[in-house]
């Protein structure tokens, strides 16, 4: 019985958690209450409250169903690519962009944290996430910076918390751009090609970007896909 009642308690979560999903990008993150939520899925004020201590908890958990899985398998894809770092950032970066491209989920999700979010007194908890997760994503991709400038014996014509910063501008513009207007452009593609030219404008030839051989890494939601760079 008392099996049964952890399954059924998970299962409320989750099902707050879609239902906030929904809901935040249907009509944002600040307008939404935390008993529309707990309504759209049959459950009470008080299971929400059970399960999360105010709007911001909701969220971030909301968020990390999406973001933890996918920043575990970029840091995997990073330390499994030591000997080509560059190629191993490029791949994990592509992949990211395939999984918002392709996973309705991940993209509503990705939706909501940049478009349909404001950062209120209420909602701090959730701002120093976003920047928890930016410092993430500039470390690692300084760490790869810096192990291919050394393996190649080259030397940025940037600082590399620059480039970093270069980086990540690049792949937040992209999403943003492409989550206003999906048919304007292939995300996949566009990230891809630009990726290409920005470290080649570093100063790095294709053989530390380009593949030594074909590399793969899998996944599902609850990680990265399947992606093979050419």
């Amino acid at each position: 019985m008392a099996r049964r009642t952890k399954e059924e308690a998970l299962a409320t979560r989750e099902r707050l958690l879609d239902a906030a999903e929904v809901l935040f990008q249907e009509q944002g993150v600040s307008r939404t209450t935390l008993q529309q939520i707990a309504q759209a899925c049959g459950a009470t004020r008080g299971a929400v409250y059970w399960h999360f201590k105010d709007k911001a908890d909701l969220f971030n958990a909301m968020m990390d169903r999406v973001t933890l899985p996918l920043e575990a398998a970029n840091r995997a894809g990073m330390e499994a690519g030591a000997e080509q770092p560059l190629f191993a950032a490029r791949t994990t970066l592509v992949t990211v962009l395939r999984v918002i491209a392709t996973d309705p989920a991940v993209r509503r999700v990705v939706d909501i944290a940049t478009r349909k979010i404001e950062y209120t007194d209420e909602m701090q908890a959730v701002q120093r996430r976003h920047i928890e997760s930016r410092r993430l994503f500039l470390n690692d991709f300084e760490d790869a910076l810096r192990s291919a400038a050394r393996l190649a014996g080259h030397r940025l014509p940037l600082p590399v918390a620059m480039a970093a910063q270069g980086l990540h501008s690049i792949i937040g513009g992209l999403v943003q751009d492409w989550l206003l207007e999906p048919e304007a452009f292939d995300l996949v593609e566009a990230g891809e090609r630009v990726l290409l030219v920005y470290l080649t404008g570093l100063g790095f030839g294709p053989q530390w970007i380009q593949p030594a051989k074909s590399a793969t890494h899998c996944a599902g939601r609850g990680g990265l896909p399947g992606s093979t760079l050419k």
